[in-house]
């Protein structure tokens, strides 16, 4: 976010609201260096960077940050039009983050993330909770025309970072690890592990079109391990045993088999909070019916 004309020169007193931030030490983040400068900002725009920080549960400058990363990435992913429409209706701040005049390049959701660890140097629960956090704010700023067609040129995965999307009530990787950490007293580590080892696995036996409606449901971080699956059990469920499951689900890991039928039992118990009951009984239907029963006990 570069510093504007006005906000170099704009400086209020202390305790005064001129439509500045009221304080003199609000921070604006400098493009070229990725660090905070002290100078006022409009109201709009530390409306704007609050807000985030909030949604992200993050400080200052790493709510700073991941404007600048998620806002340039999205101008990639927008017609040139179309992002100066974005900026007409951000605080003048922040606008120039969205600025682009390179042709529109198509990516889904899990890119998307990936470019925004990139750029800011975070792991992918981060960078997705930050690129939730920037639409979070984006959702309160842009007037409903400018986010309906923001959202036309996103492909559908992006449905649940939009207000009213399908998904908005998906559990967050972090939620969903922390879960699974708590159903079986292990650590997040530890349940990452799990969660993708019984993913993978549940994904080489289900058919491919459920694994696909899976990644939908699923945030960007947990979808690898379903399409590495996938990739190896094709579009047709298999047959694969209850005792075959659990022994892939413990090689994956490096645990024993009874450990891996509670952890397979906690990720399928999260994966239904996660997803919802349709969608779950969709996945379980394919399962032996009488394992599924008494693993859930």
């Amino acid at each position: 976010m570069p510093r504007s004309p006005s906000a170099a020169i704009s400086r209020p007193t202390a305790g005064v609201d001129n439509g500045f931030c009221a304080v003199d030490a609000c921070l604006l983040l400098d493009r070229r260096r990725l660090r905070p400068i002290s100078v006022a900002i409009s109201s709009e725009a530390d409306t704007f960077i609050v807000t985030v920080q909030q949604a992200a549960d993050t400080g200052r400058d790493s709510a700073e940050q991941a404007i600048e990363a998620v806002l340039g990435t999205l101008a990639e992913h927008l017609d040139p039009g179309e992002a100066r429409g974005v900026a007409a209706e951000l605080p003048p701040e922040i606008a120039p983050d969205v600025a682009t005049a390179d042709a529109a390049e198509r990516i889904d959701l899990d890119e998307f993330v990936r470019r925004v660890m990139a750029r800011e140097g975070v792991d992918a629960e981060t960078a997705e909770r930050h690129v939730r956090a920037v639409f979070v704010a984006l959702g309160r700023t842009l007037s409903a025309k400018e986010l309906s067609d923001v959202r036309a040129e996103l492909s559908e995965d992006y449905a649940p970072l939009f207000p009213g999307g399908p998904e908005m009530d998906v559990l967050s990787t972090e939620t969903f690890l922390q879960r699974v950490a708590d159903r079986v007293g292990v650590t997040p580590d530890v349940a990452r592990r799990a969660t993708e080892a019984v993913l993978e696995t549940l994904a080489e036996r289900i058919a491919g079109g459920e694994v696909d409606d899976l990644i939908a449901r699923l945030p960007p971080a947990l979808r690898e391990p379903l399409k590495r699956g996938r990739e190896r059990g094709g579009d047709t469920a298999r047959k694969m045993a209850p005792d075959a499951f659990l022994r892939r689900v413990a090689e994956r890991e490096g645990i024993d088999p009874e450990d891996a039928s509670d952890h397979t039992r906690a990720v399928l118990l999260t994966l239904r909070e996660a997803v919802g009951d349709d969608e779950y009984f969709d996945v379980t239907v394919q399962l032996p019916h009488a394992w599924v029963d008494e693993l859930m006990r």
